[in-house]
């Protein structure tokens, strides 16, 4: 491993792991309800609904995508978990965000409500449960997940600065880093990976790189990639 490399990887993960930069961003809603949970306000299963559909929203100008959660959230009058076990919920074929329909928010919350109907945490399910049981999306053993990865980042990782740590039987050494086009950018120029396929073998790929730079933690390294490539952009 390059220690240049690595020494700037860990300062940048330092400086970008910092609620400054996220205070509008899709982990803004989760850390929201993870905020109100402390306070007797809201449940886990609030701060998992939110966590959902933040990341499922998160492509975009971040402007956009905390737009449209605040639109979401509204609608389910910042009662995220009750409006999914309620079951009344918008359907039709107009947009909410991008190309997502009210009519595909309402099929993941009817999953959801399937789910928690028996189930207490969608931490039980894993990244393949989340992919087929709530987003309803079929097995693709290729498929990098990163909107499923970077929710698992949000929910696992436990340092008390920007991620909520809240899922406490996943072990944030078993990770995945969340590959959007920032991180395969940053990745690229740094040498972490020659790939041009975003696919799983490239989330590995990083990731493995990352567990070494971040011992028992890679997904810090996100923080180093995304942040910088963002910011820099």
């Amino acid at each position: 491993m390059d220690e240049g490399i690595a020494r700037q990887l860990r300062d940048w993960a330092a400086e970008y792991n910092d609620p400054a930069y996220f205070t509008e961003d899709p982990i803004a809603f989760p850390t929201r309800f993870a905020r109100w949970m402390g306070e007797g306000r809201a449940c886990l299963q609030d701060v998992e609904v939110a966590a959902i559909f933040a990341a499922h929203f998160a492509w975009g100008r971040r402007a956009m995508i905390v737009r449209d959660c605040e639109r979401l959230f509204d609608e389910m009058q910042w009662r995220p978990f009750d409006y999914v076990m309620a079951g009344d919920w918008r359907n039709d074929a107009s947009s909410i965000h991008r190309t997502v329909k009210w009519s595909e928010v309402a099929s993941i919350c009817s999953r959801l409500k399937d789910f928690y109907s028996t189930g207490k945490s969608l931490e039980e399910l894993g990244i393949e449960g989340i992919r087929t049981g709530i987003f309803g999306q079929k097995e693709d053993r290729k498929a990098p997940n990163k909107k499923i990865n970077m929710m698992r980042r949000w929910m696992v990782r436990k340092d008390g600065k920007v991620d909520l740590g809240l899922w406490r039987n996943s072990d944030p050494a078993d990770l995945l880093i969340p590959l959007d086009v920032h991180v395969w950018q940053m990745a690229t120029e740094l040498g972490l990976t020659s790939r041009k396929q975003k696919d799983i073998v490239t989330v590995k790929e990083i990731t493995d790189f990352l567990g070494e730079v971040f011992p028992s933690d890679p997904c810090k390294g996100d923080f180093a990639l995304f942040g910088y490539g963002v910011t820099h952009a």
